[in-house]
């Protein structure tokens, strides 16, 4: 008995095989190209996702060396907010709208003005109107395209154009659908009064289950294209967040994880409902079943690091490539020769805007307290530093609203490096820890299939007899001090430069 789980990237498609008692068997990842018609747009066509679906598990199977009928069960998890538009025939009428795209500036203040502000779209939804979400999305449609509009009957985030793909069912599950921005998430339900004051029609969306409940199975003709059998159940899966949150473990209360790749996420479990009455974090509903989760997410983390590397750092990485290194190794030895701090110098990495906590597509990257004493070390810490400062800030509106951290994961690319992970405990001031697998969102609801099928009681089970932890970093008291200290003036440089940054990038008028 095997289970798959299906993650649709916005860089390209992972599948990933288990056995029935979590083991990852094999995977494969198959990648397509994203569009950009405009600037700040951001498109892929759904039929290259369905593509890189069919060969990814067709390898992945073979890899894992399973018959058609061992796989029992697939997950699906995939890049949360887009939007695919589909007509009457279940055709889609023009290339999805995802997550990064930023042109529904005016359709957020449209939904915010028709609920009576930001206050209140908050309680309706749990969260503020952000540009990457699907409802300013469909909004957008029309508003500008009337014609695709005129067209539109249902609207399917990326994973479930997949599903309906599989199953022939139009669903959803709770995880993604809360980052529609058109979920009760206190109910778990489609929120009927902020549907009835956009004026969009339920119908338009897809049946909301639970994560691990089975959505359907496998049709004829899928299963054919798959090369796997009509007794294959589809669960409902999570959207990529919370489905690497699964991935990493964070099904319990007291459990945070924190990733670091090209954005930064800090994703904390809670056993109730807790919004911030300001949206600087999300609060949405957790892939584990009647619980919710917050996260605060950070544009430019890791993405700060290569910005630096590919910007500044071009003959070094010439040297890595030669000596067969990592560059980042050397960038980070560097760094270490350095004391807690910088010696002053601190990184604001807003280099892609902000979002949490300060939801600001105006805020800018800027190195503060340069002097003629630093060196590139100084800089490269400043980075690691100013980072994870900003990964704190989310970590401290997590304790203004009592919800407890008593453990924190860490992953992605930041978690590799010891340097980081140390510089990670003491900014935080807690142990930091690490797993013993890197798989992520596919192992997630790779899991989640495994729980659908009956394998595992609940997920809870299934993380504990997949997941170990393998390694802990303490944090330094000398440093926590230096860090603590630090923290404070990092907070301030923000408020000192907001509008100095709105000046810098036109936004003043």
């Amino acid at each position: 008995m095997a289970f798959l789980g299906i993650d649709i990237g916005t860089s390209g498609t992972k599948t990933l095989a288990i056995n029935a008692k979590g083991k990852i068997l094999a995977s494969d990842t198959q990648e397509y190209p994203c569009y950009a018609p405009k600037p700040l747009w951001s498109e892929q066509d759904p039929e290259d996702w369905w593509n890189a679906v069919c060969k990814s598990v067709k390898n992945t199977v073979r890899k894992a060396k399973l018959k058609p009928a061992d796989v029992k069960g697939i997950g699906l998890s995939g890049q949360m907010h887009g939007s695919v538009f589909l007509d009457k025939n279940d055709k889609v009428i023009r290339k999805a709208i995802l997550w990064n795209d930023q042109r529904t500036v005016a359709e957020c203040a449209e939904i915010e003005n028709a609920v009576g502000g930001r206050g209140k779209l908050i309680q309706l939804v749990a969260n503020p109107a952000l540009t990457g979400f699907t409802a300013p999305k469909i909004l957008w449609l029309r508003n500008n395209e009337p014609k695709h509009y005129e067209k539109l009957r249902k609207v399917l985030l990326p994973k479930d154009e997949i599903r309906r793909r599989l199953t022939g069912e139009y669903a959803t599950e709770v995880s993604d659908a809360s980052g529609m921005l058109l979920l009760d998430v206190a109910k778990r339900n489609w929120s009927k009064e902020l549907l009835g004051a956009l004026e969009l029609d339920t119908d338009l969306l897809g049946k909301v289950y639970e994560s691990e409940d089975v959505t359907g199975t496998l049709t004829a003709e899928a299963a054919k294209l798959l090369g796997l059998t009509t007794n294959c159940i589809v669960v409902g899966g999570a959207g990529d967040c919370a489905a690497g949150a699964i991935g990493n473990g964070i099904v319990n209360e007291g459990i945070l994880s924190t990733s670091i790749g090209t954005s930064g996420v800090m994703f904390v479990y809670s056993d109730e409902v807790k919004i911030d009455p300001l949206g600087r974090v999300h609060t949405f509903c957790h892939a584990v079943r009647g619980k919710w989760h917050l996260m605060g997410v950070n544009l430019s983390s890791g993405g700060s690091l290569q910005w630096f590397r590919n910007a500044l750092c071009a003959e070094l990485a010439k040297k890595a490539k030669k000596e067969k290194v990592d560059v980042y190794d050397l960038l980070t030895a560097e760094a270490a020769k350095t004391a807690p701090g910088s010696e002053g110098l601190f990184f604001l990495p807003y280099l892609s805007g902000e979002r949490t906590p300060h939801a600001d597509p105006f805020a800018r990257g800027c190195f503060v307290g340069l002097t003629l004493a630093h060196t590139r070390g100084h800089l490269v810490r400043s980075i690691l530093e100013g980072v994870t400062f900003s990964m704190r800030d989310s970590l401290e509106i997590f304790h203004g609203l009592d919800i407890p951290v008593k453990q924190i994961r860490a992953s992605g690319g930041g978690s590799k490096s010891p340097f980081w992970r140390q510089i990670q405990a003491d900014v935080f001031g807690q142990r930091v820890v690490t797993i013993n697998s890197e798989e992520g969102a596919a192992f997630g609801v790779a899991l989640l299939a495994a729980v659908g099928a009956g394998a595992f009681t609940d997920i809870q089970e299934a993380c504990k007899s997949a997941i170990k932890v393998v390694k802990e970093t303490k944090p330094n008291t000398k440093a926590q001090k230096t860090y603590d200290t630090a923290m404070s003036i990092y907070q301030k440089l923000y408020c000192s430069l907001k509008d100095d940054f709105r000046a810098i990038g036109g936004g003043e008028h």
